[in-house]
């Protein structure tokens, strides 16, 4: 507790914290809403809600090469600041676009939004890298899956409300002042010009396709040279397709199999249970990553949540369903917490941007994969049920690999460590 209350007390911390739930706010409402207004109005083609979560995840692939070449070298606050207000200007065209009944152009619209926000993250994990000190990343992971957590509890829920309630263009505007409040969080910041610009003073004009090529290669040669990272990152393959299936899955199980009348309002039970588990998760986990080896809490999360996803797909019973549900939503902080953890503290700073450019897109790539499977397969050739097969089984997969390697790689990266000292 008092690790917590000592953050809150960094302004720059407490802004950057507040900025980046409001601007998730500034997505989640909006989509939650889409997607339950895609599945009302074409309730016979579930793809509509899979293309719906895939305009968020391809347009990373679009521009992965520049996102974290662009955090390393321009104004890393900038870029932040600016990708709020871009959004928000996106988010009226949105609003627009649904007012005259133009679908095509909505899903362009996501696409761009997605593509901006793609540079928002690397740039704002690069402050957050910069503000705080070793000893306080688990803490401050665990208080953005508190934040993920109140997030989800609240979330789906306010944004079904106010599908409901004002209808979905509504929704996109409460979108937009999300994006704004968070843009205006952040320019309030006062952060040192070596953490904004660790690598020197650049400008646009400086990042030619040759030096912004050249900057790639090097993040995708520091992450290939760093055997303990490139152990992580890999598993965030496994993590992209399990975003991907539970952002469509959950939806899908509840209206086509378990609870088909009433699916929405169940749909908010289930946000309050996951969020539920997610915030309770999120306080075991900031306990445990003090107590335990950081690779034992992440391969014990993952064969858990492995096993729970695969035994929730075998339940008949909404409320089974639920308990299951509750307990993949209670490991899922300890797996955020011990990555996200553990990469600021092995990671130089002036390569951060460069590294989290490089994670963001692989997980989105095996997640917009994940969602075009879905797309293509169900429900003419897949079942429900494989879907959480699918996903579960993947995670126990990158449990065992997970439980081969880094104890190694992370004992030779301690003894490198010490050598170097």
């Amino acid at each position: 507790m008092k690790t917590i209350l000592s953050l809150f007390q960094n302004r720059n911390y407490l802004k950057l914290f507040l900025a980046s739930y409001t601007s998730q706010m500034g997505g989640t409402i909006g989509l939650t809403a889409l997607m339950f207004y895609l599945l009302e109005r074409f309730s016979q083609q579930p793809a509509y809600a899979t293309i719906t979560e895939l305009m968020l995840s391809l347009p990373t692939l679009a521009v992965f090469f520049l996102v974290g070449v662009f955090a390393d070298r321009l104004d890393r606050q900038l870029i932040a600041k600016n990708c709020d207000w871009i959004c928000t200007v996106l988010s009226l065209f949105m609003f627009l676009a649904l007012f005259i009944d133009w679908m095509l152009l909505v899903f362009m619209l996501l696409f761009l939004r997605g593509a901006v926000k793609s540079f928002f993250y690397p740039a704002h994990s690069s402050l957050v890298q910069g503000i705080l000190t070793e000893k306080e990343y688990p803490t401050a992971i665990g208080l953005n899956q508190m934040v993920a957590s109140l997030f989800i509890l609240f979330g789906s829920g306010i944004g079904i409300f106010c599908y409901w309630a004002i209808g979905i263009e509504g929704a996109i505007l409460i979108d937009a002042g999300s994006f704004i409040i968070s843009g205006l969080l952040i320019q309030s910041c006062k952060i040192s010009e070596e953490i904004r610009l660790p690598n020197g003073k650049h400008s646009i004009k400086d990042l030619k396709v040759l030096v912004v090529m050249k900057d790639f290669k090097k993040g995708l040669s520091y992450i290939w040279n760093h055997r303990l990272l490139l152990s992580l990152v890999s598993g965030f393959v496994v993590f992209g397709i399990l975003n991907g299936g539970l952002s469509v899955m959950q939806v899908f199980i509840l209206k086509y199999k378990l609870t088909p009348d009433n699916y929405e309002e169940i749909s908010i039970i289930l946000g309050i249970v996951f969020g539920s588990g997610v915030l309770v998760g999120s306080f075991i986990a900031s306990s445990l990553s003090h107590k335990l080896k950081l690779h034992t809490m992440l391969t014990l999360a993952l064969f858990i949540a492995g096993g729970a996803t695969i035994l929730s797909s075998l339940v008949n019973n909404v409320w089974l369903y639920m308990i299951c549900t509750g307990i993949v939503a209670l490991t899922l902080p300890m797996i955020n917490v011990a990555i996200g953890g553990w990469i600021p503290k092995i990671v130089d700073p002036k390569m951060m941007g460069r590294v989290q450019g490089c994670v963001n897109p692989l997980m989105m790539f095996s997640q917009s994969l994940t969602l075009l499977f879905i797309a293509a397969f169900y429900p003419v050739i897949l079942s429900v049920e494989s879907l959480f097969w699918l996903v579960g089984g993947c995670l126990v997969v990158v449990g065992f690999f997970y439980i081969m390697v880094l104890p190694k790689f992370d004992t030779l990266e301690k003894s490198t460590s010490l050598m170097v000292d």
